[in-house]
């Protein structure tokens, strides 16, 4: 069972899930972060690190949410992998916590 970074993220990408990742199972779009379902090796602790508490395990995410377990499993096939925390988006506290913000995904 893998981990699942959903809609939170979107438009902050807090990384500091990514710094906590055995095995380097993140990878990163232009606003949002996502987790190689086939890398994830369900340690959790990428869970509590979220600042954004975007990241569930899969058979907890919420049902209005489940569109991400596909959304990560496919852009993490083209997404380039990161490995090491870097600085959240410039308005990230101001997106944290605002819903339904899949519209500004950007792929």
């Amino acid at each position: 069972m893998a981990f699942v970074v959903t809609d939170n993220c979107i438009q902050c990408k807090y990384t500091d899930c990514v710094e906590v990742c055995p095995v380097d199972c993140f990878y990163e779009g232009p606003n949002f972060l996502v987790i190689n379902p086939d890398e994830c090796i369900d340690c959790a602790l990428c869970e509590p690190e979220c600042p954004a508490e975007a990241i569930f395990e899969e058979d907890d995410v919420p049902d209005n949410m489940k569109q991400f377990i596909e959304i990560n499993e496919e852009l993490s096939q083209t997404w380039p992998n990161i490995t090491e925390k870097s600085d959240p988006l410039p308005d990230a506290a101001d997106w944290d916590g605002k819903p339904n913000k899949i519209e500004k995904l950007e792929r």
